[in-house]
């Protein structure tokens, strides 16, 4: 039977850059499992903001690639790195399927770097329920840079815009319907975009494609670049860093910040709703006449959630 850690030592341990207890950390506190709720503002108190990176994108357009040769670049220049890699769930064990995830393993030996899977668990929007609260566990460590992979769903990833600095969405050549991306938000939250294959044919269409969407945009404080790569050569990475960077400075510490207080209202929001539901399932089980009524049609659901919640 495993002990609960003291909070306060937990912390303090991954924040001093103790991996094993940053593993327990973010276990813990995905898992919500016992001492969760002391975790988290011990754990709030002790981060410091790192530049997150969001890498999204639909399934084999080479986003772990990309994130292997972001993870290179980061490395020579000195920079611990840490990448959070959310993956579909495993209908089996629940845990994560970890894809290509395999591509990274190069780094397992570089204390400089952490990486860290974790399963969708069926949640939409590209990340897990349990991302925000890695992420915290993350910067509690103190890593400069994390970088947040998604799940790869395709139209669904625009939750990733709301948990990162710089969102790189990644397409190659052929990656269909402009119009029904556009639909999905993606064009909307790339930061940068990454036309990877680029040596497949196609690639000069896609950048066209992408440029001319872009153009009918509403942004007007950002051109978000289009960058050719070949991952698997390391060919443009360079130049999606040099992005990257480019990126950051032009939001600058007043920009940071006010997207950090965005992420943070936001997060609240998503925790209030956590809070609310689980307070709606208690209803919904012990609302006794008001729950028999609706389940034997005498009662419409929305007049009786109104019952419970006492309007």
């Amino acid at each position: 039977m495993s002990v609960t850690p003291d909070p306060s030592s937990l912390v303090s341990a991954a924040a001093s850059g103790d991996r094993r207890a940053l593993a327990r950390l973010i276990s813990i506190l995905e898992d919500r499992r016992e001492g969760h709720d002391a975790l988290l503002p011990l754990a709030f108190r002790a981060a410091v903001p790192s530049h997150r990176i969001g890498i999204t994108g639909s399934p084999g357009a080479g986003k772990s690639t990309l994130t292997d040769g972001l993870i290179n670049i980061i490395r020579a220049a000195g920079e611990p790195v840490a990448v959070l890699a959310v993956d579909p769930t495993s209908p089996f064990s629940g845990g994560a399927v970890l894809g290509d995830r395999v591509r990274m393993q190069d780094h397992v030996l570089d204390d400089g770097v952490y990486i860290r899977s974790m399963a969708s668990r069926g949640h939409l929007g590209g990340l897990s329920a349990g991302a925000p609260k890695a992420l915290l566990a993350l910067e509690t460590a103190a890593f400069p840079i994390v970088i947040v992979e998604t799940v790869g769903v395709g139209q669904d990833e625009v939750e990733i815009a709301a948990a990162a600095d710089t969102v790189i969405v990644v397409v190659t050549p052929g990656w269909g319907d402009g119009v029904q991306a556009a639909k999905a938000g993606v064009l909307e939250i790339g930061d940068v975009f990454v036309v990877n294959k680029a040596d497949r044919p196609g690639a000069d269409e896609a950048v066209a494609d992408l440029r001319a969407m872009l153009a009918l945009g509403t942004r007007s404080d950002w051109e978000p670049p289009i960058i050719q790569t070949v991952a698997t050569k390391g060919a443009g990475i360079d130049e999606v860093w040099k992005a990257i960077e480019t990126h950051r400075e032009h939001l600058g510490p007043d920009g940071l910040d006010a997207v950090r207080r965005e992420r943070r209202r936001a997060e609240l929001e998503t925790a209030l709703v956590e809070i609310l539901r689980e307070r709606a399932s208690a209803m919904a089980k012990s609302g006794g006449d008001v729950v028999g009524a609706v389940e034997a049609g005498d009662l419409d659901p929305w007049t009786g959630a109104g019952t419970l919640a006492g309007e």
